[in-house]
């Protein structure tokens, strides 16, 4: 289900509850992009960082990814998946039961599931609580599930 999910407007969003809806292409965790989230939120802890500490010190061996690196690209990864028409505005409302459950070693490649639990009428749209998967390539455990919160504001709301 890789390709991009397509639904027509908020009202055909209403069929996919308890269904899921979207799965990511797989997008590459290289350190690079580790290094870049470590100087925008000052977190420079070896475990992220040095390959070489890691290998004599860690349990993963390797370097890995900031957490809230992982939970940062659940937008991105589900953006390039899926596209609801006839939204004018959608706004991240919140996160429940965050979970991180597995380590990203750098140089992995993750990619997000997306199924919708839930949607609530709000004040001028809808909101929907999305389950949230970050998988890892050839793992076992994923490395996020989330409950994704996020509010939808029509196009053309009606009068």
């Amino acid at each position: 289900m890789s390709a991009l999910q397509i639904i027509e407007d908020l009202d055909a969003l209403k069929s996919w509850i308890g269904k899921e809806v979207a799965v990511s292409d797989w997008l590459l965790i290289d350190q690079a992009r580790i290094d870049a989230f470590a100087d925008v939120t000052e977190d420079h802890q070896w475990i992220h960082l040095d390959a070489e500490r890691c290998r004599r010190e860690s349990p993963y061996k390797a370097p890995i990814a900031h957490g809230y690196l992982i939970l940062s690209l659940l937008p991105t990864l589900f953006e390039r998946s899926l596209q609801i028409d006839g939204v004018a505005m959608a706004v991240n409302y919140g996160l429940d039961r965050v979970r991180l459950p597995a380590p990203v070693i750098a140089g992995s490649r993750i990619r997000g599931r997306l199924a919708l639990e839930r949607l609530d009428a709000v004040a001028g749209g809808m909101q929907a609580h999305w389950a949230a998967t970050v998988e890892i390539e050839n793992a076992d455990k994923p490395a996020c599930v989330a409950q994704m919160l996020a509010r939808y504001y029509p196009a053309n709301p009606n009068p």
